[in-house]
Formats: C-alpha cells, structure tokens, sequence
C-alpha cells in the first residue's frame, strides 16, 4: 500500500472508482433498516414477569422484617412494572392504617437501602431503581361497593309495595 491509497478512492484499471467496491458490501436493496427489524426476543419466556414476582416477594420480606421506620406501617406491596432493560422498577402499596403520603415518602427514602438488599437476594445483573407508588384500587373498590349498596338499597325501597 503506497501514499497514494492514503489519498482517497483511486481509478482502477477500467476506470471505476474504489467506491464501487465499497458499494458491493452494502446489504441488499430489500434488507429492512435496522430500525424496522423486529426486535430480539428473550430466551426465557415472561422473564419480566417472573423478575417482577420475585422481587415484589422479596421486597415484601425486606419491609416486614429489615425496615425500622416508623412511618411505614401494614403495607401490602399490590404489584410492581419492571422496564424491559430492569433499570427502573414501579412498585405499587396499599396501606391498612396511616398516612399514604407519609408512607410512600418514607419507602422512596429507603428505596436505596431495599434495593441493596434486592442485589443481595436476586441473581440478576441489573437490580431495578424502586419508585414507590401509593395504589388507591382498593380504595375506589370499596367506594364502588358502597354505591352499589347504596342503589340496591334504594331500588328495594323503590319496589315495595305501600
């Protein structure tokens, strides 16, 4: 390879350019573009799932018996989301008694603490960051009931005859 290839595309003997060359190394005409390709699938079916499960489990054992703080009372972990990469976790509570807010900003200072405690329990390489989210499901359930209740009650009193 002499200086004169460090210049740029030389013209071959034909008169063609290198460029040419380089041209033939591009994929197909009808290769789809990296972005529409489908994506990679994982080799263990519903593993964000079962990732899910378990850490909702294991944060369960971690509240009840390793976290000291006062302001976290009977908590019910619902159900936890894990992004698809396991960066960043949702974990959604209900509360027995106590104040959901004092509650939820006591879990999100300990995030850090359970987390470590996570990396200690789980055997995956990414432990997700935790976002503790106060659920109101059971709340707007038992609200629901009640109005059920209430229209059943006053459809009765509807119906008897007087």
């Amino acid at each position: 390879m002499g200086f004169s290839s460090l210049l740029g595309p030389q013209p071959l003997s034909d008169g063609r350019s290198q460029l040419l060359f380089l041209m033939r190394l591009r994929p197909p005409s009808g290769a789809k573009p990296a972005d529409t390709m489908p994506r990679k699938r994982s080799s263990v079916p519903n593993r964000g799932f079962r990732v899910a499960d378990q850490i909702q489990r294991d944060l369960a054992d971690l509240i009840a018996h390793d976290l000291k703080d006062p302001r976290v009372g009977m908590v019910t972990l619902n159900a936890v989301e894990v992004t698809p990469d396991y960066a960043h976790a949702k974990v959604f509570f209900s509360l027995l008694t106590g104040d959901p807010a004092e509650t939820e900003e006591a879990l999100n200072h300990a995030a850090g603490h359970l987390r470590n405690g996570l990396f200690k329990r789980l055997h995956i390489h990414t432990v997700p960051t935790l976002h503790f989210i106060f659920d109101r499901t059971t709340e707007r359930a038992a609200d629901m009931n009640a109005l059920i209740a209430k229209a059943v009650a006053s459809r009765s009193k509807d119906e008897e005859p007087t």
